[in-house]
């Protein structure tokens, strides 16, 4: 089969969705000389609202609309964040993920104005976020901290905490990385004290399943190990059903010989409950791996923590 001339890329039209698009044009440009590619940007529902993503519906708000514009034939390509794909529900229908590409790095960076780390922070201090999954953490381990909510793309908070509406910033290091702005870092948390979100680092590229033309030109730009981690990530995540206010984490890590192991952690939002789970896939595939996991931590009580959380 031919490969297609033009791939109409579909993102977001914030800085760090475009820095993705960018990366994803260049690995095809490099696999594919010939094929050419052009960007269609949106603006979503999530990106406009800065209030609770929960009154939007959740992680879904930051992929609707590149959904529709793929779906309505007016792009071929999506480029996603894995962290902000639902997994709790399927794809939409008639759509695939065709590849998921090598995971950058999965770790929270902070930034603090003054150089100082996140043990060193006086009590009290402000922390820029609205993730659930960080103030639940930090709230188990900092609970002399306080966090004030704040959303927008990186560039955004960053002028915000320069404003002054907070003292100290939490951000993924992958984003950063990809706007070139790691020179603002003041220390990169272990994920022992900062357990990353399901899918973090990992950018997916989703198409139309009837498009096979795009599908077989993108699919070679996919990381068999990407795909593994993301695989039993989502999974983990789609059988535990959490929504958007669930304070949930975990990650997936393949070692070089192939072993898959996934970590995952369920949080109340006020940090003093922590349900954790580690398994090895052993001969499990990926998939199964995060249905076992989900089962462990819902024999803990997952379930109930989970269902106890307004939302």
């Amino acid at each position: 089969m031919s490969a297609p001339e033009l791939i109409r890329i579909v993102s977001r039209s914030s800085p760090m969705a475009l820095a993705q698009v960018e990366r994803v044009r260049a690995e095809l440009a490099a696999l594919h000389p010939g094929i050419r590619t052009e960007v269609v940007p949106v603006t979503t529902s999530g990106d406009r609202w800065m209030g609770d993503l929960a009154k939007l519906g959740g992680k879904g708000a930051f992929t609707k609309e590149v959904d529709a514009a793929l779906l309505a034939g007016e792009a071929d390509l999506a480029v996603h964040c894995v962290k902000d794909v639902p997994a709790d529900r399927p794809l939409p229908a008639g759509t695939t993920f065709a590849a998921f590409l090598k995971r950058d790095d999965i770790r929270d960076a902070l930034i603090h104005p003054g150089g100082l780390t996140l043990d060193e922070l006086p009590a009290g201090t402000r922390i820029g976020t609205s993730s659930v999954r960080r103030i639940a953490q930090l709230a188990a381990s900092h609970p002399e901290l306080e966090c004030v909510p704040m959303r927008g793309n990186a560039g955004r908070r960053m002028e915000k905490l320069a404003a002054g509406d907070a003292d100290a910033l939490l951000l993924a290091v992958s984003g950063l990385e990809r706007i070139d702005r790691m020179d603002v870092v003041t220390e990169v948390l272990s994920v022992e004290a900062m357990c990353p979100p399901i899918g973090a680092g990992i950018l997916a590229l989703q198409c139309r399943e009837d498009d096979t033309r795009t599908i077989d030109a993108v699919s070679g730009l996919g990381d068999p190990r990407a795909w593994r981690e993301a695989t039993a990530e989502r999974m983990f995540l789609h059988v535990l059903q959490g929504h958007c206010n669930s304070p949930i984490a975990g990650y997936a890590r393949c070692e070089r010989g192939g072993d898959l192991s996934l970590r995952a952690r369920v949080f109340t939002p006020d940090g003093k409950t922590v349900l954790n789970a580690h398994e090895w896939a052993g001969p499990l595939d990926p998939a199964t791996l995060g249905t076992s996991v989900a089962v462990t931590l819902l024999r803990q009580g997952a379930r109930e923590l989970i269902d106890s959380i307004a939302h």
